[in-house]
């Protein structure tokens, strides 16, 4: 099973991507690119047993602008999938 986590957009620091085949417990965090940091939030933890569905990720003001890309991670912490890099402003 392949897991994936795609960007949509960002409007309004508001993040709106789509995953499939991401299990319950499954997390999904912000890593800035330059870095190679995971952000401490916002974490968005998968709790519906569909494997597949809509994530809406609101930014805290605190992060800085930057290129980023999302990271899914399963229950035990390892890499499942990332997205595509998108710029925060």
């Amino acid at each position: 099973m392949h897991s994936v986590i795609n960007f949509v957009q960002l409007e309004n620091r508001a993040i709106s991507a789509t995953y499939r085949h991401l299990m319950i417990r499954a997390k999904v965090v912000l890593v800035n690119k330059e870095s190679g940091a995971e952000l401490a939030e916002p974490v968005i933890t998968i709790s519906s047993p569909v494997p597949s569905g809509v994530l809406r990720i609101r930014l805290p003001d605190s992060i800085a602008g930057g290129v980023y890309y999302l990271k899914a991670l399963n229950a035990y912490g390892e890499h499942l999938a990332r997205s595509v890099d998108f710029v925060i402003d």
